[in-house]
């Protein structure tokens, strides 16, 4: 298969920063088009860029980019997003759920209006998101869908302390799994990505870890690099996988996997979701504290 995404187009949700940028960055240095739907049409008083920023970058590092205000709740808005990305580049070849909301509570802590807002943006937005592109994705000659989502690893532990986020994020895997084999005829890849690491993002530094939490993160280029990797593997052959993201990248090569931590000097703090099953690649080694509260 080709290793470059020149001329493809991407539509990525929340892709005005982290990882979503990163991905659509890693997309651009190849020569692609991206439509950057998003929420953030101004400057947030915490949380770094807005669709705009994020296209500026895009065009400067070689793509195409088209901002677009996208609320992945509301299906109308959705539907017209992906109509204005075919018209405005011809086609759509990857689509990418990466727009997220996050609450790490328990049952009684977590407020009903809380609960529906990461259903609607997790499980309900990527539904929404996927329904609409696939139709187009259909008419490409290497289509990709691609869930930032976790494997469907159905232990306890992962549900215990914040069942309303785990059942969130795992509606988003269980579209990977229904989609991968609803439209495997089409030659449609669904496949999951998840990072085995913290992340450094806006959502670590002000929802979870702070900025010491920061220090023990990767980088979201990993993600990138690896959601680029999947993009150029054959779809037909390449579909209903839940992925870790330096486990996958370790298969494809990749032996430095310093060059993503943000301070090697502080170890590094494992994600959640990620099942015993898949230990690190060699050499790596993650530290024993946890995003996931206990």
């Amino acid at each position: 298969m080709t290793q470059t995404l020149k001329g493809k187009t991407l539509f990525i949700t929340g892709a005005s920063r982290g990882i979503g940028l990163a991905i659509a960055l890693r997309a651009a240095r190849d020569g692609a088009n991206v439509a950057v739907a998003a929420k953030t049409a101004e400057p947030h008083k915490h949380l770094p860029g807005t669709i705009y920023s994020a296209a500026e970058e895009i065009e400067k590092a070689g793509g195409q980019a088209l901002p677009l205000i996208v609320d992945v709740r509301d299906e109308d808005n959705v539907a017209d997003a992906v109509e204005q990305t075919v018209q405005r580049f011809g086609g759509l070849d990857i689509c990418v759920n990466n727009a997220s909301a996050i609450q790490l509570t328990g049952t009684l802590g977590t407020d009903m209006k809380r609960y529906d807002l990461m259903h609607q943006i997790n499980t309900r937005g990527t539904f929404v998101t996927s329904r609409a592109c696939i139709p187009h994705l259909k008419r490409s000659a290497n289509p990709h869908v691609l869930m930032l989502s976790p494997p469907l690893d159905m232990s306890p532990r992962w549900f215990g302390p914040h069942v309303a986020y785990t059942m969130a994020k795992f509606g988003m895997s269980m579209c990977v799994l229904g989609m991968a084999e609803e439209f495997r005829a089409d030659g449609i890849a669904f496949n999951a990505l998840w990072p085995r690491t913290g992340i450094a993002t806006a959502a670590i530094r002000f929802a979870l870890a702070g900025d010491e939490g920061m220090r023990a993160c990767r980088t979201p280029e990993i993600m990138a690099d690896a959601a680029h990797a999947i993009f150029t593997k054959p779809a037909r052959d390449f579909t209903g996988n839940f992925l870790i993201d330096d486990t996958f990248l370790h298969g494809e090569g990749v032996r430095d996997f310093e060059k993503y931590r943000v301070d090697p000097s502080v170890p590094l703090m494992p994600d959640f979701f990620v099942p015993d099953d898949i230990p690190p690649p060699p050499g790596v080694v993650i530290g024993a504290g946890s995003l996931a509260p206990r």
